[in-house]
């Protein structure tokens, strides 16, 4: 007798999508964040430097041999040396004083200006995706105006429009970054309102809103993140700019960028001037940099594979 062939077991059944993390594309979501963090010489170099830079500006008070304005009129120009570390201006100021305070100002403007463009552009790119249709069409339309004006241009004419100062260097440079911060909050969404739990959600008869706020934007925050972390760097630059142009930071208060303006026009009589509020930039952005950098490996595994173990 012929023995009946035994039925071949069923295939296992693949995970619903709902089962797992969800992963937005060139995002995953991953574990042991800080062993890659580590391993990475680009992430412990960034994070060493800002940690620098962030540690003087908080602690200039204490740090600061003098006052940022106070003026010693028999010490202009003075050369780096015990008395003043990093030499005087043409009034006599302490140059190593007012690098500590041109690191707060700095930081603080470039800060504001991230967390104020990535507050709005983040939502308005979210809303845009997960709405979809005429809104989508219509937010992403303005948002390309916005990108179709050179970028140093536009936040000099806010500014000229309202005047110059902190707040208004805030504004404009916040408002330079609300497109890319849409783009990049746009994007994911368009994955994830695909996703199943997104339809269960809404199957159970909660609000948008809801939905957006406990569902969408925590799939999405990666991106933006690293997105802010690339922008502290050039927003560094680009108060440091208009500062120099006489647009940003006024004196007598201290900025890298006014700094660097003010010392140009006596670099033949005293170069230290401009090379410390200069070399205090690169440090400034550097580390930022090379902080962005480390994360868009870490969290792309496209490019992982180039530093991992090295």
């Amino acid at each position: 007798m012929r023995r009946a062939a035994v039925p071949e077991r069923p295939a296992p059944r693949p995970p619903l999508a709902a089962e797992s993390p969800v992963e937005v594309p060139g995002f995953p979501v991953r574990r042991g964040l800080a062993v890659y963090i580590l391993r990475s010489r680009k992430a412990l170099t960034g994070l060493g430097l800002l940690v620098l830079v962030v540690g003087l500006a908080v602690l200039a008070p204490v740090i600061a041999p003098y006052p940022s304005t106070e003026m010693h009129a028999l010490d202009r120009f003075a050369a780096p040396g015990s008395r003043y570390l990093f030499g005087t201006d043409f009034y006599g100021r302490d140059l190593f004083s007012r690098v500590l305070f041109g690191f707060r100002t700095s930081l603080l403007v470039a800060g504001l200006s991230v967390v104020f463009a990535m507050a709005l552009g983040s939502v308005i790119g979210v809303i845009a995706g997960y709405s979809g249709g005429t809104t989508d069409t219509a937010i992403m339309r303005a948002m390309d105006i916005l990108f179709a004006f050179p970028v140093l241009l536009l936040a000099i004419t806010i500014v000229v429009i309202l005047g110059p100062g902190v707040l208004t260097t805030v504004l404009a440079i916040g408002i330079v970054y609300v497109p890319i911060f849409a783009r990049i909050g746009r994007g994911p969404t368009l994955v994830v309102r695909e996703q199943a739990y997104i339809e269960a959600a809404r199957a159970l008869g909660q609000r948008a809103w809801r939905i957006v706020a406990r569902h969408v934007l925590p799939n999405v925050s990666t991106p933006i993140f690293v997105q802010a972390t690339i922008n502290l760097a050039t927003a560094i630059l680009f108060e440091s700019a208009l500062s120099f142009l006489g647009l940003g930071t006024q004196p007598p208060y201290p900025s890298l960028g006014l700094m660097v303006s003010e010392g140009r026009n006596y670099l033949e009589l005293s170069p230290w001037p401009t090379v410390f509020p200069g070399l205090a930039i690169v440090a400034a952005v550097l580390s930022f940099n090379l902080i962005g950098d480390a994360l868009q490996e870490i969290l792309d595994p496209r490019l992982r594979p180039t530093w991992i173990g090295s």
